[in-house]
């Protein structure tokens, strides 16, 4: 299945609520009339892409449909699509990762998906002929560091673990060490997800960013914020919190076939401009996939 085609499933139930008013109201345009952008604006929001964002969109869109004079759906439909899909282009959606060992620093709440996201990644790495070592840094959930072994063991991965309310960036600390002595390629590392407005969490990430600077001074490091596309809203307030404190480089969207309001991934996108980098719409680790902008915005359109 091609990445538009895993796209446009992942986002069936998001589509359900705006494609066929979307259809109909492309169809029946001949002409800029302001009916037609008052009823665009209450179908996007629908779709949880969030007020500001919407009302830029739409603006940009009635600008350019005067200055184009369009009078067919077709023409402003792909304007719409254009404008979307450069509001989704805030910087490089792939992961760097060129130096050995590189680091992948996975955040969020509980529940979100952390842990499975990063077995898929390991899972992806390990098949490309990637040395993976994975870092179970969240020691505050009892459960945390088991689910990692068991992704571990089933990626052929290595794993560094302490026991249970263990310092977390002491477990990086020797999972770096550990990388090194195994020449590994890339680190992944599991942090806690306690609520995300807790200050304790927040220190706690800082220190482990410092641990990392310190130990692999110009290593490449991927910060992703891993959100449930599901909460909406929501995952907004969560990344505007992480952002600050953590320096997230990019946005992993999870659940994206489980929700009606997929367009969140506009909001986020747009509000902290951060790069959305792998989005999951499925339970299969092939259904972990890179981002694309114009895919998404196509596949959510047409």
């Amino acid at each position: 299945m091609s990445f538009f085609d895993k796209i446009r499933e992942g986002l069936s139930k998001t589509k359900k609520n705006i494609t066929v008013q979307l259809s109909g109201m492309f169809a029946a345009f001949t002409g800029a009339n302001e009916e037609f952008f008052e009823e665009l604006e209450e179908t996007l929001i629908l779709a949880d892409l969030g007020i500001e964002t919407v009302d830029k969109a739409v603006s940009q869109l009635r600008e350019v449909t005067r200055r184009e004079g369009f009078t067919k759906g077709e023409d402003i439909e792909k304007a719409l699509e254009d404008i979307l899909a450069n509001l989704l282009d805030v910087g490089d959606s792939a992961l760097r990762l060129t130096t050995t060992p590189s680091v992948i620093l996975v955040v969020g709440v509980n529940g979100v998906g952390k842990t499975t996201t990063i077995g898929k990644l390991a899972l992806k790495y390990k098949n490309e002929g990637k040395k993976v070592l994975l870092c179970a840094g969240d020691t505050f959930r009892a459960a945390a560091a088991e689910q990692l072994t068991v992704w571990a063991q089933r990626s052929g991965a290595d794993i560094v673990r302490h026991g249970e309310g263990a310092d977390p960036a002491a477990v990086i600390f020797d999972g770096i060490a550990a990388a090194k002595a195994r020449g590994a390629d890339i680190i992944i590392c599991d942090t806690a997800g306690r609520l995300h407005n807790k200050s304790n969490l927040m220190n706690e990430l800082s220190k482990i960013s410092r641990v990392i600077d310190r130990e692999l001074p110009g290593a490449d490091r991927e910060t992703l914020l891993v959100i449930d596309a599901t909460t909406g809203q929501n995952g907004l307030i969560q990344a505007s919190q992480f952002k600050e404190a953590a320096g997230i480089t990019g946005l992993v969207l999870t659940k994206l076939d489980g929700t009606a309001k997929g367009g969140i991934v506009f909001a986020i996108a747009d509000r902290l401009q951060v790069p959305v980098k792998l989005v999951g719409v499925g339970e299969k680790p092939e259904d972990l996939i890179e981002f694309d902008a114009r895919t998404f915005a196509e596949a959510l359109l047409r």
